[in-house]
């Protein structure tokens, strides 16, 4: 006499064995279907959502709590370095824009921080960010002191790359970064000394593998604005900016937003030097200062900077 064997079900009967066959063939089906990665910056789709009546190219990486990255003069969503963004967006939610006319964005690009700020709080809107956490590199780490004090109940965090405060400075642009950085295009050579510190093998050396990162992608020089028109545009919002008519200093010092400050030692355009005399008088600021580093810190130390970022949204409160 044969017997059939069957399996117990957890309420004690029996399953059928073509039933066991079918689940089995199942599971073994959805095992081998292909598991779809995680966008990644090389990869991340470029999507558009409409701001102010323009068609504004963004990129979203990652999941947690979300960071609005706000670009330097000239950047686009493809000037990132893509190991600093794949490191942050490890724990978190990256999301990269492109400013009106500016990369893969139709429009005009404002000449003043506080409509850039706007324009920035408008594309929060639109991806539907209600709280979140800014970081801003050079140009756009003024654009985000500007959002901050607009919007204190939306950003949670302001992180500042390599950027001035507003109001007077000590140590103005450098005249040998202003060559380089109105040229319509831009070599490894010109990166040393406008985002590195030339005078460092380490820092060359980091320059290299940096731009070999940002340039795998191909057509990134296509979209980088490159004409006296549209750097006049930034040194306006910047100069703006820096007089302070709005009396942004006074403001930033009484701000409770927690901010977080990466600067090089050695920046030709925005010293982090600038920063010494307000460090005494800042509520919630924390400073980070890089040596034998230039004007892109995150750059240089892709991995790094993106712990300290995510150390500091971890703990820093209000």
């Amino acid at each position: 006499m044969h017997t059939t064997r069957t399996a117990l079900r957890h309420d004690g009967r029996r399953m059928h064995p073509y039933f066991m066959l079918w689940l089995a063939g199942l599971l073994l089906a959805a095992a081998l279907l292909p598991v779809q990665a995680e966008a990644s910056a090389a990869t991340a789709e470029t999507r558009y959502v409409a701001v102010n009546g323009d068609r504004i190219a963004y990129r979203s990486l990652g999941k947690g709590s979300p960071i609005l990255l706000a670009n330097r003069m000239r950047g686009t969503l493809d000037t990132w370095d893509p190991l600093f963004l794949d490191s942050l967006a490890q724990q978190h939610r990256v999301i990269t824009v492109d400013y009106p006319g500016v990369g893969y964005s139709s429009g005009k690009l404002p000449d003043d921080m506080g409509q850039v700020a706007d324009f920035l709080r408008g594309f929060a809107d639109a991806v539907k960010l209600d709280r979140f956490a800014v970081l801003g590199w050079s140009w756009g780490g003024m654009a985000s002191q500007a959002l901050l004090l607009q919007a204190p109940q939306r950003v949670t965090h302001a992180i500042l790359v390599g950027t001035n405060p507003p109001g007077p400075i000590e140590r103005p642009i450098q005249q040998v970064f202003i060559e380089r950085a109105i040229k319509p295009v831009n070599d490894l050579a010109d990166d040393e000394v406008l985002f590195f510190e030339p005078k460092s093998a380490f820092s060359r050396a980091a320059a290299k593998a940096s731009h070999g990162r940002i340039y795998a992608r191909p057509g990134v020089t296509s979209k980088i604005p490159a004409t006296m028109e549209q750097f006049q545009v930034y040194f306006k919002a910047g100069t703006g900016f820096r007089d302070d008519v709005a009396g942004r200093r006074e403001q930033l010092i009484r701000s409770r937003t927690p901010m977080l400050i990466l600067c090089g030692d050695n920046d030709p355009s925005t010293a982090g030097q600038n920063w010494f005399p307000l460090m005494g008088q800042l509520a919630n600021a924390q400073l980070i200062m890089y040596a034998e580093t230039g004007h892109g810190p995150q750059h240089q130390y892709p991995e790094l900077s993106a712990e300290y970022i995510d150390r500091f949204l971890a703990r820093a409160q209000r």
